[in-house]
C-alpha cells in the first residue's frame, strides 16, 4: 500500500510541528542564523552571564529541535523521498556545528573553582540547571583543558571507525546466503533469520541457523578485531578521563549506582537455575530427545494470537491501562484521537516502531500495525514512552526535560506489564492463558536475562583488555560459550554456532548499554505490582517519576516509584515474578 492511499485518521498529524515544507525551510534559515553561541565563552563565570547564555541555548535548541522533528518524521513516512533525506542530512549538519560552537561550555565551567560552583548551585535564579551544574562539578577531575578536550571531541569520528565497520559488514557485506522459504529460493536477512526461528518448522530453523552463523563465521576474525577496535576506544577514553574501568567510566556517564549494575550479575546469575527449569520445560514439551538454540524461539503455546483491527487492540490497551487512572487513559485518547500516531504500513516507510518526544511539542508514535498479539502490546509499550515524554516535558523547565537512557525503558514496560496482568485476569479462554503466561516468560527472558548475559559478557570481556589481554575470536568465544551455558543450562546443546553469537551484536558496539533493559524491566515489573496492589499512592509516585525528566540521579527518580534498584530485594521480586509464571503455566498443562 503506498502512503497516498492511508486513511488521514491513521497517519500523525505532522502539521503539529510544521505546516509545509516552506515553513520547515524558514524555520532552518533562522535557527543557523543565530548559531553563534562562542560569542559566550569567557563569560560563563558569572551568574549574570550564565543566565544569558542558557537563555540563548535553551531558545536555540527548542526551535532546532521542532527543525530536527519534522526532517525525521517526514524522512520516515518513506525512505525513498530524496527531498527529506536532504532536509535530515541538513539538519544533523547543524546540529554538528551547534555541538562545535558550544564545545567551550564543559571545559569553561570546570575551571571554575569548587566553591564558584557550590554559589552558582545553590543560587534560585540557576535552579533550573542545578543537577546540571552539580554533574559539572563532579566531572572536573575527569575534564581536560579546552584544548585537550577540543582534540578529544575530533576523535569522535575516527574512533566510531570500529562501530561503522561492523554496521557495514553486518548489513551490506555479511553476504547472507539463500534459503527456501514458503516455496521460493530467496536470500536469508537478519529479519527471515528472526521470523524463521520464532516458526514452527523445526528443519527450517535447524537450516536458517546453521546458513546463518555460516556466514559469521567466514569473518569472525575481522569481526573480532572490529569489537577488540571497539574495546581500545573505550580504553582510550578510559584512561585519558582518569577512571578506573569503562564500566566505571559509563555508569558515572550515566550517574548510576555502581549498586545497580552488581546487583543484577549477582541476582540473575543466583536465579539462572529457574532458567534452566524453564528451558527444560521446553525441551519436554516440544518433545525433544535433542535441543538447540534454535529451538527456544516459538510459542509453546499455538492457535492463540490475539488478532485484533487497530481500534479493538486501541480500546484493549486503555482498559489494560484504567489502573493508571483518568489523567493518564486521557492523554491515551488524545494520542489516538488527535493524531499522534502513524498507524499503518505502507511503502517505503520506516520499519519497525518508536516514539519521539521533544520539548515543547507533544510525542508522536510510529507503527506498522498488524493483527498480532505483538502489535497489541507494541502499542502499549511506544505510549508509555510518548507519554512518560509528555510528563517530563510538560511538568520540567527544559534543562531537566529530558530523562536519562537508564529509565527510557522503565514506562513502556510497565505498561507491557499491565496490560499483560489484564488480559490474564479477563481472559476465560485457558489455551490464551497459557500463550500469554508463556508470552511473559518469554518477555523476562529475553529482556532480563539474555540482556544479563550480554552485560556480564561485556564486563569480562572489557576486564581481560583492560588486563592486557588481546581479544581474539578464540577467547571472546570460550568467554560466549562458558556464560551461554551458565544461563540456558544443560537442558540444551551449547555449540560451536551459539559460541560466537556475540559476533553480531550491534549493541555491543555502544559499551554498557544492555543492562539497561534488564534494570528496566525489573523496575517496571516492581512498579507495576505497586500500582495493582497499593492503587493510588503508587499511581501518584508513579507519576512524580514520570514527571522528574532528570531534576536528579535516575537511581534516585526509581526509587520515588518504589523501585530501589541499589537493594537486591527488587530483583528478587522480578525473578519470583518469573519463577511464579513458570509455576503457573506449568499447571495449566
Amino acid at each position: 500500500m503506498e502512503r497516498k492511499d492511508v486513511q488521514e485518521k491513521y497517519k500523525w498529524k505532522v502539521s503539529d510541528v510544521f505546516e509545509s515544507d516552506e515553513a520547515w525551510e524558514k524555520a532552518l534559515a533562522a535557527v543557523e542564523k543565530r548559531l553563534d553561541l562562542a560569542k559566550y565563552k569567557g563569560t560563563l563565570h558569572t551568574v549574570e552571564g550564565l543566565l544569558e547564555f542558557f537563555a540563548a541555548e535553551e531558545a536555540l535548541a527548542v526551535d532546532a529541535m521542532r527543525v530536527y522533528l519534522y526532517a525525521f518524521m517526514k524522512h520516515d513516512e518513506d525512505v525513498r523521498v530524496t527531498k527529506y533525506n536532504s532536509y535530515l542530512a541538513r539538519v544533523m549538519n547543524f546540529f554538528t556545528r551547534l555541538d562545535e560552537a558550544t564545545a567551550f561550555v564543559t571545559p569553561e565551567l570546570t575551571e571554575l573553582p569548587d566553591e564558584v560552583l557550590d554559589r552558582f548551585i545553590a543560587d534560585p535564579r540557576l535552579k533550573d540547571r542545578d543537577y546540571m551544574l552539580s554533574r559539572i562539578k563532579a566531572q572536573k577531575e575527569h575534564i581536560l583543558s579546552e584544548k585537550e578536550e577540543r582534540i578529544l571531541a575530533q576523535t569522535g569520528e575516527p574512533l566510531s571507525c570500529a562501530g561503522d565497520v561492523f554496521e557495514m559488514l553486518d548489513n551490506a557485506e555479511l553476504n547472507l546466503p539463500e534459503i527456501e522459504y514458503e516455496g521460493k529460493r530467496v536470500q536469508l536477512s537478519h529479519g527471515l533469520y528472526s521470523v524463521i526461528v520464532n516458526g514452527k518448522d523445526r528443519e527450517k530453523r535447524r537450516e536458517a541457523y546453521q546458513l546463518y552463523y555460516s556466514a559469521y563465521r567466514k569473518i569472525i576474525n575481522t569481526l573480532a578485531t572490529t569489537y577488540f577496535g571497539n574495546v581500545k576506544r573505550n580504553m582510550f577514553y578510559q584512561r585519558v578521563r582518569g577512571y578506573n574501568s569503562c564500566l566505571e567510566m559509563a555508569l558515572f556517564e550515566e550517574d548510576v549506582d555502581r549498586r545497580v549494575y552488581d546487583n543484577l550479575l549477582k541476582v540473575v546469575g543466583d536465579y539462572t537455575p529457574v532458567m534452566h527449569r524453564y528451558i527444560a520445560l521446553r525441551k519436554e514439551r516440544m518433545g525433544l530427545d535433542t535441543m538447540y538454540m534454535y529451538d527456544i524461539y516459538p510459542s509453546l503455546v499455538e492457535d492463540a494470537e490475539l488478532k485484533l483491527s487497530y481500534e479493538e487492540a486501541y480500546d484493549l490497551v486503555l482498559k489494560g491501562l484504567a489502573p493508571l487512572g483518568e489523567e493518564y487513559n486521557a492523554l491515551l485518547r488524545r494520542g489516538r484521537d488527535e493524531r499522534w500516531i502513524d498507524v499503518c504500513e505502507s511503502e517505503g516507510k520506516r520499519s519497525g516502531a518508536y516514539s519521539i518526544g521533544i520539548y515543547g511539542n507533544h510525542p508522536f508514535v510510529l507503527l506498522n500495525y498488524q493483527k498480532t498479539t505483538h502489535d497489541l502490546f507494541t502499542i502499549a509499550h511506544e505510549m508509555g514512552h510518548s507519554i512518560h515524554s509528555y510528563f517530563s516535558n510538560s511538568r520540567q523547565p527544559y534543562a531537566k526535560s529530558d530523562y536519562k537512557i537508564f529509565v527510557a525503558e522503565v514506562a513502556s514496560t510497565v505498561n507491557e506489564v499491565l496490560l499483560l496482568k489484564y488480559l490474564l485476569k479477563t481472559t476465560q479462554d485457558a489455551q490464551l492463558k497459557k500463550y500469554l503466561l508463556n508470552y511473559f516468560m518469554d518477555m523476562i527472558r529475553t529482556t532480563l536475562f539474555r540482556q544479563t548475559q550480554f552485560a556480564e559478557f561485556e564486563e569480562k570481556a572489557h576486564a581481560m583488555a583492560e588486563n592486557g589481554e588481546p581479544l581474539n575470536k578464540d577467547n571472546l568465544s570460550a568467554l560466549y560459550r562458558q556464560l551461554n551455558e551458565k544461563y540456558y543450562g544443560p537442558a540444551v546443546v551449547h555449540d560451536s554456532n551459539i559460541a560466537i553469537e556475540w559476533a553480531r551484536i550491534p549493541h555491543f558496539y555502544r559499551p554498557f548499554y544492555v543492562y539497561k533493559y534488564s534494570t528496566g524491566i525489573t523496575a517496571a515489573i516492581c512498579i507495576a505490582n505497586k500500582i495493582l496492589t497499593e492503587g493510588k499512592p503508587a499511581v501518584e509516585n508513579y507519576f512524580k517519576f514520570l514527571s522528574g525528566g532528570c531534576s536528579t540521579d535516575p537511581v534516585s527518580l526509581l526509587k520515588i516509584a518504589g523501585a530501589d534498584l541499589t537493594k537486591e530485594e527488587t530483583f528478587l521480586a522480578a525473578m519470583r515474578e518469573f519463577e511464579e509464571t513458570l509455576d503457573e503455566f506449568e499447571k495449566l498443562n
